[in-house]
């Protein structure tokens, strides 16, 4: 059978991040992507100017449409700006028994904006990071997730990520891609172990669509059969190559996207 794995998220008309970064990663994988349009930005690489949201009964519309044919193997969530969609995406998961759920609790975007309403997180942390596999929140959103602040150390990363385990997802993967130091450091924290993913920090503004680009690897790697480790290990790698190709991409005048098809251009 043909992977498949759907992407719930919003669309970046620039093309770096959200669904449009979703299906790149899934075409560069060899997974088949279909889409749920949750949220419409006006964006490019200098920043969101506009957000259109999708109503949530057609974003149910879609979602029925996709799991009552295709034969999805994960899911991807990402952009979730209001309370009424995050149920509604919630309760249609539950209907279909989705497997393998990858939340990215995407709240800032990498220009700064705010993409998540502050009355949406208590909703995101009760209707669904429980029905994840893995939540993928970086450094300020577990942050936020928590109310306390940025975690500084690995240490304090791995407090946070037990904390936010306690919320009901499985396993929840911390990024270090906004702290300091010659590495970037994921750290994977599931129920009995806590596994560290290293990489080195790339120094660039070409990283449009990196919080986007890796929970979809994951997706990817889940539909593909590997287990959730390894296929948080492939996606880290995925990334790191895509984040040191952007240089050869020359995209807008603000963060550039990753190179998603660094392998084949």
């Amino acid at each position: 059978m043909t992977p498949i794995t759907v992407t719930i998220a919003g669309s970046d008309s620039s093309g770096g991040a959200g669904i449009q970064a979703d299906l790149k990663t899934f075409s560069a994988l060899g997974v088949y992507g279909a889409s749920v349009v949750t949220a419409l930005t006006a964006q490019n690489t200098m920043g969101v100017s506009a957000i259109h949201d999708v109503p949530p009964d057609f974003i149910a519309a879609q979602m029925d449409a996709v799991f009552a044919d295709l034969d999805v193997r994960a899911v991807k969530i990402g952009m979730l700006s209001q309370a009424a969609v995050i149920e509604t995406v919630a309760r249609r998961l539950a209907h279909w028994q989705a497997p393998n759920i990858v939340l990215d609790p995407v709240m800032v975007a990498t220009s700064g904006d705010r993409l998540l309403n502050q009355d949406a997180i208590d909703v995101l942390k009760r209707v669904l990071i429980p029905r994840a596999l893995v939540i993928t929140p970086n450094l300020p959103e577990a942050a936020a997730l928590l109310d306390e602040a940025m975690a500084r150390t690995e240490v304090e990363m791995s407090r946070q990520g037990e904390r936010l385990l306690a919320l009901g997802a499985r396993a929840v993967l911390i990024k270090g891609g906004h702290g300091e130091g010659a590495e970037s450091v994921d750290l994977l924290i599931e129920a009995k172990s806590v596994t560290r993913l290293a990489a080195g920090r790339v120094a660039t503004r070409n990283t449009h669509g990196t919080g986007c680009t890796l929970s979809s690897a994951i997706a990817a790697g889940l539909a593909n059969g590997l287990d959730l480790a390894a296929a948080v290990q492939e996606a880290k790698i995925f990334v790191s190559a895509a984040i040191l190709a952007a240089q050869r991409l020359s995209v807008g005048a603000g963060h550039g996207p990753v190179h998603h098809f660094h392998a084949w251009w």
